[in-house]
């Protein structure tokens, strides 16, 4: 990691037709410092496996260039569902997109914390996470093998994490291993309730996810506006400062004891040079004081 920057500034770049020849020529037109990957479709099961040139090449040149690279795990993954094939489907999944983040060099897998279906109690379904992830994560043995990032969710439906408070028990649930870590979706937390709008409104955030979990657990930031108010459960990400978010609050996040050296990854609309902008401002606020 570039350590001449307090928070490295990147985003979630397309990588059909290569995972360097495109995801990296995408990252350095945006002035991405960091990145983050899909490794097999997002909407889907498939278990695609890479290509080994693409692979070393994305590797070294992250290496060479101090590029913080990250996976996102597809999308269907829910270990709290009452679905046994789902289930079974994730598990193959979630394995799949660690050994890929080895392999290409990944500091981190990020998987969504899932939800409690078929009308179960939510410890139910949190047995079950442990039943299941817990395994993937007493697989990562290797010095390089990457951290399993878990991220909230905008709090739909019958969400097994999505304040900061529930980080707790999706924590104690896989014992707090040593290989778990959190990703912070901005436009998710907000969603969920969490009014990063207010007085320190960002940093009463972070200081609860950090009494909740202890410090050093939060790994990746997406940096992420909301295009709906706060608490309205939706997931609907906004170009930073362009939604009900604001600028304050990211340059708030930017400053946070709780946030140096963790990056931030940008997942908001309009394409390439909406991209691009919403990289340059936040590079802009990390210059500014709170």
């Amino acid at each position: 990691m570039n350590l001449s920057l307090r928070n490295p500034v990147g985003g979630h770049v397309p990588v059909a037709g290569g995972l360097s020849t495109v995801g990296l020529s995408y990252a350095r037109e945006l002035g991405a410092e960091t990145v983050q990957v899909f490794v097999a479709n997002p909407r889907g099961w498939a278990t695609p496996t890479g290509n080994p040139a693409q692979d070393e090449a994305f590797r070294e040149a992250c290496a060479r260039e101090a590029i913080p690279a990250y996976v996102h795990a597809p999308y269907l993954i829910n270990f709290g569902s009452h679905t046994e094939a789902t289930v079974e489907r994730s598990v193959e999944s979630l394995r799949h997109s660690l050994r890929r983040g080895r392999e290409i060099g990944a500091l981190g897998v990020v998987v969504h914390t899932g939800s409690a279906t078929g009308g179960r109690e939510r410890s139910v379904a949190l047995k079950q996470v442990r039943e299941h992830m817990l395994p993937l994560l007493e697989e990562l043995t290797h010095d390089d093998d990457p951290f399993l990032l878990i991220e909230s969710t905008a709090g739909q439906g019958f969400s097994l994490c999505s304040r900061a408070e529930d980080f707790g028990p999706y924590f104690e649930a896989l014992d707090s291993h040593p290989k778990l870590g959190i990703c912070l979706d901005t436009c998710h937390i907000f969603a969920a309730g969490h009014d990063l709008t207010g007085p320190h409104g960002m940093r009463q955030t972070l200081d609860e996810l950090v009494a909740t979990v202890g410090p050093g657990r939060l790994k990746l930031i997406h940096a992420n506006d909301s295009k709906d108010v706060v608490g309205a459960h939706k997931d609907r990400h906004a170009n930073i400062g362009e939604g009900h978010i604001g600028e304050d609050p990211f340059r708030e996040l930017l400053h946070h004891p709780a946030t140096e050296g963790v990056p931030l990854v940008i997942e908001t609309p309009g394409g390439k040079e909406g991209h691009a902008a919403d990289v340059e401002r936040l590079k802009k606020l990390r210059e500014q004081q709170p």
